[in-house]
């Protein structure tokens, strides 16, 4: 897999995801997917971390205030370093 097609799929489903507000991704978004490019991380494992990451969102209890959109693919940055220390099986 290139560095243009990685980028391309993983800003595509990103931009697709449920609680994003993105519709077009940023400069950040481009050079935070290339990083992960570079640093070796799996599709696979992006694909995982939002998963994760919009499952939990999901499962928020309904009287807790509603969280704010998502705006950048750096919210998931945290996610993908979980799965990274402890891949899933």
């Amino acid at each position: 897999m290139t560095q243009a097609f990685y980028v391309r799929t993983l800003l595509e489903l990103y931009c697709g995801l449920p609680h994003t507000a993105v519709r077009r991704p940023t400069p950040q978004d481009r050079r935070i997917a290339a990083n992960l490019f570079d640093q070796g991380v799996p599709f696979y494992l992006v694909e995982m971390a939002f998963l994760l990451a919009i499952g939990r969102r999901s499962t928020r209890p309904p009287e807790l205030p509603p969280l704010s959109p998502i705006r950048s693919l750096a919210y998931f940055l945290p996610v993908i370093e979980e799965l990274k220390l402890k891949p899933p099986d």
